[in-house]
């Protein structure tokens, strides 16, 4: 089990916390997608699915854990409530009973024409030009990569 050494200190001051700014920042841009998303009837989780079904149709429930970091039991759910929308489709594959293929149906892939409104709203939202953006999406990636490295090795030591 990891235990912090004795000489480890750092400040418990909440305006110190990196961890309380990002999640007060993730809070207001899930709020704002919220309010947006609400006139497609979509939750941000669900936005999400449909985000990597319009960028790649037809895959499996395994292939869309893993683009979206959601385990089966958070994703099962998400995906059975976008079928009774008619969103999309579950199939069962007929060579891999476990193996389920998700596909968009017509509904779903109309749905991306609106859903095409909300990325202007949260890039004026955020107040940074394009650059700054990709900047930053390069390091909350780097962030999340050096972040799950750690916890992965002091988790296995």
């Amino acid at each position: 089990m990891f235990t912090l050494d004795a000489d480890e200190t750092g400040s418990l001051l909440l305006d110190d916390q990196l961890c309380f700014g990002l999640y007060s920042a993730s809070r207001a841009v899930t709020s704002l997608y919220r309010a947006l998303l609400e006139p497609l009837d979509l939750t941000y989780p669900q936005y999400l699915v449909m985000l990597a079904l319009w960028e790649r149709d037809a895959q499996q429930v395994k292939e869309l854990g893993a683009a979206l970091n959601l385990d089966s039991g958070t994703l099962s759910p998400l995906l059975k409530r976008l079928e009774k929308a008619g969103l999309v489709t579950r199939e069962r594959q007929a060579d891999d009973e476990r193996s389920v293929r998700i596909t968009l149906t017509e509904q779903g892939e109309a749905l991306r024409a609106k859903a095409e409104r909300i990325p202007p709203h949260i890039g004026r939202a955020l107040g940074f030009d394009v650059e700054t953006i990709g900047r930053l999406r390069v390091s909350m990636d780097q962030l999340t990569e050096s972040v799950n490295a750690y916890r992965d090795a002091i988790t296995t030591a």
